[in-house]
């Protein structure tokens, strides 16, 4: 693997990591309204939104270095499990609590807004509608005193 896969990849890793840790600890007891699961094109549009995320972390200088060690693939998998569960689709998380998974890491509110503006970025390159981009942050933002300062 030649060294700018391997950079893309690293930038993937940690925005999987992050974006586990905006994704994890969010409460699924009730199953949410499945609108939003289809506006994002269900499974298939929701692996899209990921893969792009994951590539806009890479290249997000800000938070990059979160990621450095963390396994890509199992990252891009949890998040893509994450979205779906919390925008009412019928999957399972089968992922680790983001309490655990972001203690150490002392991720600053700074860093939270730039993963935030990733995903922004992401939703927005695939064709994601302001409207239901707003929904799935309003969905996600609750989840920042999981992760932040951890």
């Amino acid at each position: 693997m030649n060294g700018h896969w391997k950079h893309i990849l690293i930038k993937l890793s940690v925005a999987l990591t992050v974006c586990i840790g905006l994704y994890g600890c969010q409460s699924v007891e009730s199953k949410p309204d499945s609108s939003l699961y289809f506006a994002l094109g269900e499974r298939e549009g929701i692996q899209k939104i990921v893969d792009v995320f994951i590539f806009e972390i890479g290249e997000n200088e800000e938070i990059i270095h979160h990621f450095e060690d963390t396994d890509i693939d199992r990252f891009r998998e949890k998040q893509i499990e994450h979205v779906c569960v919390l925008t009412g689709g019928p999957c399972e998380y089968t992922g680790d609590d983001m309490i655990e998974t972001h203690r150490g890491m002392n991720i600053t509110e700074a860093e939270f807004n730039s993963l935030t503006n990733s995903l922004i970025k992401a939703l927005d390159t695939v064709g994601v509608s302001v409207s239901d981009r707003n929904r799935l942050i309003s969905i996600i933002a609750p989840m920042r005193g999981e992760v932040i300062y951890q």
